[in-house]
């Protein structure tokens, strides 16, 4: 069963990861530019809590983008120690349009391919698994849990 979910993470991510490839672009840096898209105008340290890296590697992150014509830094209006940073028209084109087909694609594809029953048996499966797992010892802590 494991090697099955490995397989299927790895035909899921196909896609996402050619174009990562074409456009030579790294795990963090795609992490950043898509809470820069969803997020317009974030701070950098603001930014670092979302992505959960350290200030000094998304700085440089958002350095290497920047130059790349990826990401632009302005300055804080209301601030003008601080920079504030927004996504380029065309990496919020390709974060908005492209990459949800990217990573659904496969999945819907294959799923045009089974047949009705086929579907539903997936569903109920995928729904079990889920539930399974949210009862799992090893499911990772809510905030209420923490206290």
């Amino acid at each position: 069963m494991d090697r099955d979910l490995g397989a299927i993470r790895r035909a899921l991510r196909k896609p996402l990861e050619i174009e990562e490839s074409k456009a030579a672009l790294t795990a963090p840096q795609k992490n950043v530019m898509q809470a820069v898209v969803r997020n317009k105008g974030i701070s950098l340290k603001d930014l670092g809590r979302e992505v959960s890296l350290a200030h000094s590697t998304v700085s440089g992150i958002v350095d290497r983008l920047a130059k790349r014509g990826m990401l632009e830094r302005r300055l804080d209006p209301n601030d003008g120690r601080l920079s504030r940073i927004y996504p380029t028209r065309e990496v919020e084109k390709f974060v908005r349009n492209v990459l949800p087909g990217l990573t659904r694609g496969p999945l819907e594809d294959a799923l045009r391919r089974a047949t009705k029953a086929e579907r539903t048996s997936i569903g109920e499966a995928l729904r079990r698994l889920r539930e399974l797992l949210a009862q799992s010892k090893f499911r990772t802590p809510s905030k209420s849990d923490r206290g």
